[in-house]
């Protein structure tokens, strides 16, 4: 997908809501345990309830490499389910994926080529030629993790190193990369003081911001900071939309947290 096509469904939908495809069979309503694919009939539930609301959906691979095979083919059921029904819908594989340059180019092709994913998640820690595999294919995005909503960013994210904080210069650096056109960057809706920091370094770029529900991210605050005359921000919420009702009426349910977010959203958008 382009980012001229995403741009397109933003306006069409007054919306840059994603949601997190993160089932857990602990947490999806019961009677749906009784199906051959659980994760599967849930995914496809809630993307029937909502489509018409967002502009991408982010399956967090953890979710679904914890149930072994069965759990890898639900997602690609999800994945290809997407892309036959609702192709002009962003995906992202959240995997945070980076390594080694050759190991990096097999995930791309795991993503990108075969499972046909828009974008996906990338660690920068091992740096540049650990990055750039992702970056050569076409119309596919690099999403890199630079500032996280986790309490432990701080750890090494925060920290100063020559003046500026280390998640400034991991961005600075990933500017000069090879393909650095197609990348896109995680910030936290946690630290939404940041945003006007980062906004500063890429005023250009999509901001995938995750946080904003049951992490307690203010949406109000990352629309301040965030926005561009582009937009140039997609702002994923995971559970307090998927599991907003636990029964049978499940996906009605997460329909009207959705379309909660996407009213505000269209407000601020107008």
């Amino acid at each position: 997908m382009t980012k001229e096509l995403l741009l397109q469904q933003i306006r069409k939908k007054n919306s840059f809501l994603c949601i997190g495809l993160d089932a857990d069979l602990d947490k999806i309503p019961k009677h749906l345990l009784e199906l051959e694919d659980p994760i599967f009939e849930f995914n496809k539930q809630l993307i029937e309830a909502t489509h018409d609301l967002v502009v991408a959906y982010k399956p967090n691979t953890a979710f679904y490499e914890a149930y072994g095979l069965s759990g890898w083919k639900s997602l690609e059921k999800t994945i290809a389910f997407l892309n036959q029904n609702y192709p002009e819908i962003f995906t992202i594989a959240d995997a945070k994926r980076g390594d080694i340059g050759n190991t990096s180019t097999r995930y791309a092709k795991a993503f990108f080529e075969n499972m046909d994913f828009d974008a996906l998640t990338v660690a920068p820690y091992m740096g540049r030629d650990s990055v750039e595999p992702f970056l050569v294919f076409k119309d596919k995005f690099t999403i890199l993790l630079a500032l996280t909503s986790n309490t432990g960013s701080a750890d090494f994210q925060g920290l100063v190193c020559d003046t500026d904080q280390v998640y400034k210069k991991v961005i600075q650096k990933s500017l000069t990369w090879q393909g650095a056109s197609q990348l896109m960057y995680v910030v936290g809706a946690t630290r939404p003081e940041y945003l006007k920091e980062v906004r500063k370094l890429v005023p250009n770029h999509f901001l995938l911001v995750p946080g904003v529900g049951a992490q307690g991210g203010d949406l109000e605050a990352v629309c301040r900071e965030g926005l561009t005359n582009e937009v140039g921000i997609l702002v994923n919420s995971s559970r307090s939309i998927i599991y907003a009702g636990s029964d049978r009426n499940f996906a009605v349910k997460a329909r009207e947290k959705a379309l909660s977010l996407q009213q505000q959203m269209k407000q601020y958008l107008t």
